[in-house]
C-alpha cells in the first residue's frame, strides 16, 4: 500500500470534517437511501478479475462469517462463509474468478461442493449446491462466471441457498470485506454475464475500455432485403465506410448496411421523393446539424461520397449507436424510422461480415437527467473512496485493464466507487448514462464536489464519451484518474474546451 502525500492526508481529513455534503435540490421528504436503478435487463457488467457468484439479483444473508448461531444443531458455531439467496428463485451458481476446480462432489454437511484455486493461496467454495455442472471436474480450469452449477439445499441446510466461502492459505476469510477490496462488492445487485475466453471484442485495445458487443441480428419485418439482396462495395466506396468507421469508431459492415439500403452504394444517388440526397441520403435539415468535412477540403457537401460517409458515422454516434444492442437499433431507427429499415440495415450489416461495436453491453442509453433528489452519499464514504485513489498514485495506466496494478480510466472509476459498495458499469459513457437514468445528477461546473465524476470526449470523437475523471480537490482543479502514462492528479480545467465537458454527482442508492 502506498503512502499518501502529507497534503493529500490533510485534504482528506478536512473533507470527513466538512458539514455533510448535501445535493443540490434535494427536498426534505427525501428518503434515507434510494434503490439504484437498473436500465438493462443484462445488469452492470462484472468488475475487474472478480465478479459475485451470481449473474442475478440476489439477497445477501444476515447468516454471514464469524460465529453465528446454526438452525439444526441449534448451538453457536463458527460459519466459515457467507449465505446468499438468487432472486426471485434458485438460479445458476458461478465462478467468482478464473482458477483451477479443485474437488466437485458431495461434501458432507457442505453438500454437494465446488472448490476453486485461485492461485496466491486464495480458494473459493460453493456449497448446497443442487447440482453440479457436468464440465466441473477436478484439474479443469475455470473461466469467471462460468456455471459451476445450480443453487440448492443439498447438506447441512434449511433451505435454497449458497454458501460462498473464500480462504487464505487454507484459512476462511470474510469474503464481504475479500470481494470489496476485489473490486466484486456482494450487494445483491445482477451483473452481466461473463464472456468465456475467446469470444470477447477481436481487437480489445481498439473498444472502449477493452469492451464491446456483436451487431444484433436482424429481426422483422424486414422489407428491402426480402427482393434486393447485398450488391457488391466499389471498392472506392468500401475505403469511405472503413474511414468513417476509423474515426468514429463503428463496425464499418453498418454503413455499409446504411449505404446498401439508401443507394446501394451509390448506385441511385438521385434526390428522393422526401428531399433526401447524396451516398447516404440525408434530409437537408439533419445535414445541417450532423453534415462533417469527410475529405479534408473544409467544408461539408451533402452531394459529397465522403462527407455524406463520415456524416452517416457521426449521426449513429451522436444518437447512441455504442449503448447496447438496443443503441444500436436505436440509432438505424433514428436514420429512418421504421422497424422495416432497421431490419434491413442490420440485415445488410451481417451479409457484409458484422462486426463488434465499441460499447458496454449493459449501458443504458443516452438520455434522462438523473435524479436530483437522492440523498449524498457521506465525506466519510467520499473520503475512504478517495484514500484508496490515492494509494494507487503511480500504477500505470494500461487501456484495457481492470487492475489490480493497472487500469484505464474507467476500470478505475469503477473500482473506487466499488470500495464504497456502489457497483458502476465498466466504461465510461455506460457509467454517464447510468448516472442519466437516475443513479446520480449532474452537477454545474463550478458546483462539483470531492468524489464528483467528470466526463469528456476524447478519442471516441466528439459525440462520445471517451475519458472519465474522480474530481479530488475543485479548489484547485484536481482529479485523481487513471489517465496518460500513469494514475495521478492533473489539472482537469485543462478539458474546459471540450465538445463534452460533464460533471455528474453519484447519488446514495444502497
Amino acid at each position: 500500500m502506498k503512502k499518501l502525500t502529507a497534503a493529500a492526508t490533510a485534504f482528506l481529513a478536512m473533507l470527513i470534517a466538512l458539514p455533510l455534503m448535501t445535493a443540490a435540490f434535494v427536498v426534505s421528504s427525501a428518503p434515507a437511501v434510494a434503490q439504484a436503478v437498473q436500465c438493462t435487463t443484462a445488469g452492470l457488467p462484472p468488475t475487474g478479475a472478480w465478479r459475485p457468484p451470481f449473474q442475478q439479483a440476489y439477497a445477501v444473508s444476515p447468516r454471514g462469517f464469524g460465529l453465528q448461531f446454526h438452525p439444526i444443531y441449534h448451538q453457536w458455531r463458527q460459519h466459515t462463509g457467507q449465505d446468499m439467496s438468487s432472486l426471485p428463485d434458485p438460479g445458476p451458481v458461478v465462478a467468482a474468478a478464473r482458477g483451477t476446480i479443485t474437488s466437485a462432489g458431495p461434501a458432507g454437511g457442505y453438500g454437494n461442493l465446488v472448490v476453486l484455486d485461485h492461485g496466491g493461496g486464495v480458494s473459493t467454495y460453493y456449497a448446497h449446491l443442487a447440482s453440479i455442472s457436468a464440465d466441473i471436474t477436478p484439474g479443469a480450469p475455470v473461466w469467471m462466471g462460468q456455471q459451476l452449477g445450480v443453487e440448492g439445499t443439498t447438506g447441512t441446510s434449511t433451505g435454497n441457498h449458497l454458501h460462498f466461502e473464500v480462504r487464505q492459505d487454507g484459512t476462511p476469510i470474510d469474503p464481504i470485506p475479500f470481494m470489496l477490496a476485489h473490486g466484486a462488492p456482494l450487494n445483491g445487485q445482477a451483473v452481466a454475464p461473463s464472456s468465456p475466453p475467446g469470444t470477447g471484442p477481436s481487437d480489445p485495445g481498439g473498444q472502449q475500455g477493452g469492451i464491446g458487443f456483436t451487431l444484433p441480428p436482424p429481426g422483422t419485418p424486414r422489407l428491402n432485403s426480402l427482393s434486393n439482396p447485398p450488391q457488391p462495395i466499389p471498392a472506392s466506396i468500401k475505403t469511405l465506410y472503413l474511414a468513417a468507421a476509423d474515426r468514429y469508431h463503428l463496425p464499418w459492415t453498418l454503413l455499409a448496411g446504411i449505404g446498401m439500403e439508401e443507394t446501394a452504394h451509390g448506385r441511385t444517388t438521385a434526390t428522393s421523393s422526401a428531399g433526401a440526397r447524396g451516398l447516404m441520403q440525408f434530409m437537408p435539415a439533419t445535414w445541417a446539424l450532423y453534415g462533417v468535412d469527410g475529405d479534408g477540403d473544409g467544408r461539408a457537401d451533402i452531394t459529397n461520397d465522403a462527407d455524406s460517409a463520415m456524416s452517416a458515422a457521426n449521426y449513429l454516434t451522436a444518437s447512441g449507436v455504442t449503448a447496447g444492442p438496443d443503441g444500436v437499433r436505436r440509432a438505424i431507427f433514428a436514420y429512418n424510422h421504421a422497424d422495416w429499415y432497421v431490419n434491413d440495415v442490420l440485415y445488410y450489416a451481417a451479409a457484409y461480415g458484422g462486426g463488434t461495436v465499441p460499447g458496454d453491453p449493459s449501458d443504458c442509453g443516452p438520455g434522462g437527467i438523473g435524479n436530483p433528489n437522492l440523498p449524498p452519499i457521506d465525506n466519510a464514504a467520499i473520503a475512504a473512496l478517495l484514500t484508496w485513489a490515492q494509494t494507487h498514485i503511480g500504477d500505470p495506466y494500461v487501456f484495457g485493464a481492470n487492475g489490480p496494478d493497472a487500469w484505464d480510466c474507467s476500470s478505475f472509476t469503477q473500482a473506487a466507487y466499488a470500495q464504497i459498495g456502489i457497483s458502476i458499469p465498466r466504461t465510461a459513457s455506460a457509467q454517464r448514462n447510468w448516472l442519466a437514468a437516475g443513479n446520480g445528477f449532474r452537477v454545474p461546473e463550478g458546483q462539483e464536489r470531492p468524489g464528483d465524476l467528470l466526463f469528456v470526449d476524447s478519442y471516441l470523437g466528439p459525440n462520445q464519451i471517451g475519458h472519465v475523471m474522480i474530481v479530488f480537490d475543485p479548489a484547485t482543479h484536481l482529479t485523481v484518474e487513471a489517465g496518460g502514462a500513469k494514475v495521478g492528479n492533473y489539472d482537469y480545467s485543462n478539458w474546459a474546451d471540450h465538445h463534452i465537458y460533464e460533471f455528474w454527482r453519484v447519488g446514495a442508492t444502497h
